[in-house]
C-alpha cells in the first residue's frame, strides 16, 4: 500500500473541508486527501468537528471494494469519531454546541467534520481523551450487540472470543468480566495472550502454536454458552465442537473465508445450537439508537467512571492513515488504532 497523497480539489463547495478518500478501490487502492463540501446537519443530526477517528476492518474492506457504504451515506472512510459539536440541525439541540461527543457514523469519519445522529451520540467523559473516545463506540457497541444482545450471555456464563486481542475482543473481555463470566480467547501471539490476561481473560490460546479446540475442551468440557467469531471459514465447525447446550455462535466477519467446509448439522441439533450472522453498519438508525441506549443503561456508568475503556494500540496522525491500515491488516497490534485529525492548512 502506498503512502497518503494529496490531490487538488476538482471543484469548490463552500464551506470546504479536507477528507481522506480511496483512489481505485481494490487490491491496488491508495488513499488521498480531497477537499469536499462540509456536511450540513439535518434535523436528526449534529455536525461534529472531528478530533480523532477510529480505524476498523470495515475501512479495509471498503478500501478493497468489497464493503460499500449504505445507500445514501458518505463514501468517505471512517465509522466512528470523537470531537466537538459545532452545529445542530434542530434548534432544540443547541445546548449540545461545544460539547465533546463520540459515536458511530455510517461513513465519513476520516474528515475534518462529520455528522452524528442525535440519538446515537455518547457524551465524552472528562477523564477520556479524544483518542480513547474515538476508539470506544464501534468496539464496545459491537461487543455488546454480539455477546449480550444476540448471544444472550448471562451473568456467570462462559464466552469464547476469537481474535481476543482485537478492538472488539478487548472490549468484549471487559464487558464479560463485568458480568462475572468465564472468558476464553484465541490470539495469534504470546504477547497478545499476555495482553488479554491483563484484561481479565481466564484462558488465552495461541492458535498458531496450540490446538485451541482440544485445549478449550479440556478447560471447559461443558462448552461455551456464547462464541463470538469474526473468522468464519473452517472455524465454524470448530466452534460447534466447543458450543454448550443451547449455545449461540455469533459471526461478525469472514476473515477466514466466506465458505464453510462440510458441517455435520446433527451436532448442531444435538446441542440445540444457533448460528447467527450479524453486522452493525447497515442497521437502521432506530436500531442503533436503541443499541446505544441499552448499552448506556447497562454499562454507561462503568464507562464514565473509567472502569471499562478501550485498549489503545497506537495513535497516528491522519496523514499516516495508510500506515494504520497496514498495521491493522497485518494483525500487528492489540486493541484499536486511531487517527488524530489535525488541520492541514
Amino acid at each position: 500500500m502506498s503512502q497518503l497523497t494529496s490531490l487538488a480539489p476538482n471543484s469548490m463547495q463552500p464551506p470546504p473541508m479536507w477528507a481522506i478518500d480511496v483512489l481505485n478501490p481494490g487490491p491496488d487502492s491508495t488513499l488521498q486527501f480531497v477537499e469536499i463540501a462540509r456536511p450540513i446537519p439535518s434535523a436528526q443530526h449534529l455536525l461534529v468537528k472531528v478530533a480523532a477517528a477510529g480505524v476498523n476492518r470495515a475501512d479495509l474492506a471498503q478500501r478493497a471494494g468489497i464493503y460499500p457504504p449504505p445507500l445514501g451515506e458518505s463514501p468517505i472512510l471512517g465509522l466512528e469519531v470523537a470531537g466537538t459539536v459545532v452545529a445542530v440541525g434542530d434548534p432544540t439541540d443547541s445546548r449540545l454546541i461545544g460539547r465533546k461527543v463520540f459515536g458511530l457514523v455510517p461513513g465519513g469519519g476520516y474528515a475534518e467534520y462529520a455528522l452524528l445522529h442525535r440519538e446515537q451520540l455518547l457524551l465524552q467523559p472528562e477523564t477520556m481523551s479524544d483518542a480513547e473516545a474515538a476508539a470506544t463506540a464501534e468496539v464496545f457497541l459491537t461487543a455488546f450487540q454480539a455477546m449480550i444482545q444476540l448471544g444472550e450471555l448471562q451473568p456467570g456464563g462462559a464466552v469464547l472470543l476469537h481474535a481476543g486481542a482485537s478492538g472488539v475482543g478487548t472490549a468484549a473481555i471487559q464487558l464479560a468480566k463485568q458480568l462475572g463470566a468465564v472468558v476464553a480467547v484465541t490470539v495469534g501471539s504470546d504477547q497478545k495472550a499476555k495482553d488479554c490476561y491483563a484484561l481479565g481473560a481466564d484462558i488465552c490460546i495461541n492458535y498458531k502454536t496450540q490446538d485451541f479446540v482440544s485445549e478449550l475442551q479440556q478447560f471447559r468440557p461443558q462448552g461455551f454458552n456464547v462464541i463470538v467469531d469474526p473468522v468464519a471459514g473452517d472455524y465454524i465447525g470448530k466452534d460447534l465442537q466447543l458450543l454448550a447446550l443451547d449455545g449461540r455462535i455469533v459471526v461478525l466477519a469472514m476473515m477466514g473465508g466466506r465458505t464453510v467446509p462440510p458441517l455435520d448439522l446433527a451436532l448442531m441439533f444435538k446441542k440445540r445450537g444457533q448460528l447467527i450472522c450479524s453486522t452493525l453498519r447497515n442497521r437502521t438508525d432506530e436500531y442503533k439508537a436503541v443499541l446505544c441506549r441499552d448499552f448506556g443503561r447497562q454499562f454507561g456508568d462503568l464507562l464514565q467512571q473509567g472502569n471499562i475503556k478501550p485498549v489503545l494500540a497506537q495513535v497516528l496522525p491522519w496523514q499516516e492513515a495508510a500506515t494504520a491500515h497496514q498495521l491493522l491488516a497485518a494483525n500487528a497490534v492489540t486493541g484499536k488504532l486511531v487517527l488524530q485529525i489535525d488541520a492541514l492548512r
